[in-house]
C-alpha cells in the first residue's frame, strides 16, 4: 500500500474545511461498506504537550449523539484519556465490541521546528509513546498527528514545557475537521436518500 500523508496548518482558518473534505474522501467506501468507524484520540492531560488527543475528544463528546446514528464513536477524552498505560486494553475493547473497525488515531507528535502547528493526515498507523521511550503497539488505519513541538534530546520534558495555546488551536482544528467530515456525511446521505425515494416513486 501506498502511503499518503497530507499537510495541514493550524493557524489557516480554511484548513480544517480542507480536513473535512479529505476525511470525507478518505472514508467513503468505509462509510459504503459499513464498517464502524472509530476516532481514538490518544493522549494525557497530565503533560501540556501530550493533551493533543483528549482536548479533541472532550469536544467530540458534545456532538457525540450524532456519531452513534451513523455508525461512529470515539474514545479518549479529558475525563477519560486514551494512554500509555491503558491503550492496549482499550484496543481490546473496541476489538471486542465491534467487528472489523476502521480506527482512526490521533494523537500529538514531535517535529521540525518549521513543522509546529501543523497537522498531518496518513494513510498509516502511528505510534503512539514513542516520544518518551514506550513500546506500545502501533494503532489506526488513519492517522491524524499534530505537531506541538521541536523534537529533540529531552522529549519529555519538551512535551512538559509545550505551550498549551499550540496544542489547543491545533486541537481546534482537527475538532472542527471531523466536525465538517460530518457535516459533509449528512448532507451527503441525506441527497442519497432522497434520490432513492425519487426512484421509488417513480417505479
Amino acid at each position: 500500500m501506498e502511503i499518503k500523508k497530507q499537510e495541514y496548518d493550524s493557524s489557516f482558518d480554511s484548513s480544517y474545511i480542507e480536513i473535512g473534505k479529505y476525511l470525507y474522501e478518505s472514508l467513503l467506501n468505509i462509510i459504503a461498506d459499513n464498517r464502524t468507524i472509530i476516532f481514538l484520540c490518544i493522549g494525557t492531560d497530565r503533560c501540556t504537550g501530550d493533551s493533543l488527543g483528549p482536548l479533541v475528544g472532550y469536544r467530540l463528546k458534545h456532538i457525540s449523539s450524532l456519531f452513534k446514528k451513523k455508525n461512529i464513536f470515539f474514545y479518549g477524552s479529558l475525563e477519560s484519556p486514551v494512554h500509555s498505560m491503558n491503550l492496549e486494553n482499550i484496543i481490546n475493547k473496541i476489538n471486542s465490541n465491534f467487528i472489523n473497525p476502521y480506527i482512526v488515531a490521533i494523537d500529538s507528535c514531535l517535529g521540525k521546528t518549521i513543522d509546529i502547528g501543523k497537522i498531518f493526515i496518513s494513510n498509516s498507523p502511528l505510534f503512539p509513546g514513542s516520544a518518551i521511550n514506550k513500546n506500545l503497539p502501533s494503532v489506526g488505519d488513519l492517522s491524524i498527528t499534530g505537531i506541538v513541538n521541536i523534537s529533540g534530546k529531552y522529549d519529555f520534558l519538551t512535551l512538559q514545557n509545550t505551550r498549551l495555546y499550540t496544542v489547543f488551536t491545533i486541537s481546534d482544528t482537527i475538532f472542527k475537521g471531523i466536525n465538517h467530515f460530518l457535516e459533509l456525511y449528512t448532507k451527503n446521505h441525506m441527497i442519497t436518500a432522497m434520490k432513492k425515494e425519487l426512484l421509488q416513486d417513480e417505479q
